[in-house]
């Protein structure tokens, strides 16, 4: 395959449209952006045109993805397909070199809500603080985490949870083991 030749992918048309909606993103920005009609990226996200691999490369960068978040487990049997993802066929998000890799563990971004698997290395933060129009939730399963919501900080371990709606956040962890964290997002952002 050169990167030119249409990559047969199930359900990127949902997924990329879920994931432009999500960014607030529009048909035509994002067409312009791709250099692509309208026409064109209407019919790939609604099943009826496949897009090429360099395609999907140039769409994941642009929305900061790795090109493995188009990949699905078709392998999983259907009655699994749309309810259950396994383990081992977690979508990968995020860039471990920023120092936060992330996992979908919802089984697309299309509902109202998304729960991802974050795992944060060891002294990654999130200097700069970053506000959403969103509700989220967490629950640290291993390591620590400091949380600031607005002004105020919190140092979570092992059990703790939290939960804010449309507030400045940022995080940090200062430990020396990567802190996990099961994190869920209304609506999803990916």
């Amino acid at each position: 395959m050169d990167g030119s030749e249409p990559f047969s992918l199930s359900g990127v048309g949902a997924d990329l449209r879920a994931l432009r909606r999500s960014r607030s993103v529009t048909l035509a920005a994002l067409a312009a952006e791709l250099d692509r009609s309208v026409g064109w990226l209407s019919q790939v996200e609604r099943g009826l045109s496949e897009p090429a691999i360099d395609d999907l490369r140039r769409i994941a960068a642009i929305f900061d993805l790795p090109l493995s978040f188009f990949f699905r487990n078709d392998d999983a049997p259907e009655h699994e397909r749309g309810h259950i993802v396994r383990a081992a066929h977690r979508r990968s998000l995020g860039n471990p070199v920023a120092g936060l890799t992330e996992e979908l563990l919802s089984p697309d971004i299309g509902g109202a809500f998304e729960t991802l698997r974050s795992t944060f290395a060891p002294g990654a933060s999130l200097k700069t603080p970053q506000q959403r129009e969103t509700e989220e939730a967490g629950y640290i399963v291993s390591g620590v985490l400091d949380l600031w919501i607005g002004e105020r900080h919190f140092h979570l371990g092992p059990g703790d949870s939290f939960r804010f709606a449309g507030e400045p956040y940022r995080w940090a962890n200062p430990g020396t083991d990567p802190a996990v964290v099961i994190w869920t997002i209304a609506p999803p952002v990916y």
